[in-house]
């Protein structure tokens, strides 16, 4: 197996002159810059579109992707906008997201950007419709949502929320044209998500994309199907999804998703699953599965709950839905998120899968000989400096206890003239893991203020990091030489 190494960063934290990385020509130079730092992955966050509190992992729709992901300067290059349509355009504040100006201003853009080209393309957008006939679900859901103020769909009045079909027959025709604009963004999204991908194959660039464990309760999935998951007859979860009390939480995390049905699911030979993966291969060459332990054991709160102390481990599916992905999406390539409270049960699942685990090398330094250290890896798994979840290598090195640094310098041999920072990385690169995977926030060396993440913390902060200008190409060249030391650049094998 060759080693390799990658580069994570969201499609969002992107430099873009419109509020949120994109699609666009920046994504592409990004590209050209893995290729010339050695690197042979790309990972991102989910692509789905976003709702309450702006999280990519809290997404109403499977298949959709992000609409904020829409590159501007190619539709205006395509003449489906005009240079006017952008003037006055506030975006907020350079290296932040700002989700409530993107609502306001880039949605309505989109809208005059679909009507102009639902015209110039019929052909190309009828074949994309007949090609993915989910669409036609989500963007009457996105229609109705906005009929509806952007309430729930728990919330809407009782026939829509129930699917009645005369209801919804009445509904699509009168919102004919905002279930088309919905429908014809996915077009433009899924049109220059194929573009960026082959640009990234054809440079030996590899896309790692993550698929959220749990669905959203206010999502299409959950409306077109209540019955794969564990709601009451009044469409209210029985149990919601979270994760235990443990040291870095008291009350554990209260996620709130609902819970898959998971006997009705086998039932069908976890058809639903195979569509949802098989729908994620056509944006990733490989998926990593986010809280992999969940599908060994997850932790069921019961609804109404306002801290997830009160849940309980219930039994998944195990491997059986690890054969149904198999059997039927066997082009799919996997690594398992297998985080967090690791019971040997989840150990051997993993290991029964074949999948690569993840190691992430903050963890390593709070015991002696922890699993976590790099000469503890297996080869057949991913070495992270961090997570999207974690603090950064700066913020770490000045937040932990001076005990846990020291063991981290003493194991690693870190000096003060290589700087701590690079001394984590080169452990991270050294580690015997097939593969090795750095935050691009890591690299640059930046603090608390980059963070991408706070689990359990709903601020503005969250999801909203991102670059003002792309990395130099004396980086790219850095880069390269400690990936070339490591044999990491993918052009020799290793055992």
């Amino acid at each position: 197996m060759k080693r390799e190494s990658g580069i994570l960063l969201h499609i969002s934290s992107l430099p873009s002159h419109y509020g949120i990385g994109n699609l666009g020509e920046e994504a592409y130079r990004f590209i050209d810059f893995l290729k010339a730092a050695g690197q042979r992955y790309w990972q991102v966050l989910p692509i789905g579109p976003t709702s309450y509190g702006d999280s990519p992992y809290q997404s109403c729709s499977i298949y959709a992707g992000n609409p904020y992901f829409v590159d501007l300067d190619t539709l205006l290059k395509e003449g489906l906008l005009e240079p006017e349509d952008l003037d006055g355009a506030d975006w907020g504040e350079p290296g932040r997201v700002d989700y409530a100006a993107l609502y306001n201003l880039r949605l309505p853009l989109l809208a005059r950007a679909c009507r102009r080209g639902r015209v110039l393309r019929r052909a190309e957008f009828a074949a994309f419709r007949a090609a993915n006939p989910w669409v036609e679900d989500y963007a009457l859901f996105m229609a109705l949502k906005r009929l509806f103020g952007m309430r729930p769909w728990t919330q809407w009045p009782e026939k829509a929320a129930a699917r009645d079909p005369e209801t919804l027959a009445r509904y699509r025709e009168e919102l004919r044209a905002d279930i088309c604009c919905h429908a014809f963004t996915q077009y433009l999204f899924y049109e220059q998500w194929d573009r960026l991908l082959a640009y990234a194959n054809r440079q030996g660039i590899r896309l790692i994309g993550d698929i959220p464990i749990y669905v959203t309760m206010d999502s299409v999935e959950v409306w077109m199907h209540p019955e794969l998951f564990q709601l009451d007859a009044a469409s209210r979860p029985t149990c919601v999804a979270g994760c235990p009390p443990d040291g870095f939480s008291e009350d554990g995390q209260l996620w709130g998703n609902p819970l898959y049905d998971w006997d009705r699911h086998e039932q069908t030979g976890f058809a639903w699953w195979q569509d949802r993966v098989r729908a994620s291969t056509r944006f990733f060459d490989v998926i990593r599965i986010d809280h992999f332990r969940g599908l060994e054991s997850y932790w069921a709160v019961p609804y109404g709950d306002e801290t997830a102390r009160n849940g309980k481990w219930i039994k998944g599916p195990g491997m059986k839905l690890i054969e149904a992905l198999r059997k039927g999406v066997p082009e799919a390539h996997f690594i398992a998120e297998d985080l967090g409270y690791l019971t040997p049960e989840v150990k051997n699942l993993l290991a029964e899968s074949g999948f690569p685990g993840m190691k992430v090398l903050q963890f390593a330094f709070y015991e002696d000989n922890s699993d976590y250290l790099p000469h503890n890896h297996a080869v057949n798994s991913i070495c992270y400096t961090g997570t999207h979840d974690n603090l950064t290598l700066a913020q770490w090195l000045d937040e932990e206890s001076n005990e846990t640094v020291q063991r981290a310098v003493r194991y690693l041999g870190m000096n003060r003239e290589e700087g701590y920072i690079r001394g984590m990385i080169r452990g991270g690169m050294s580690s015997v893991s097939r593969i090795f995977v750095c935050q691009m926030q890591d690299w640059l060396e930046l603090g608390a203020e980059a963070r991408m993440n706070a689990p359990g913390a709903l601020n503005q902060k969250n999801w909203s990091w991102r670059l003002t200008e792309l990395p130099t190409p004396a980086l790219a060249a850095e880069i390269y030489e400690m990936t070339k030391r490591y044999a990491r650049t993918g052009e020799s094998d290793h055992a």
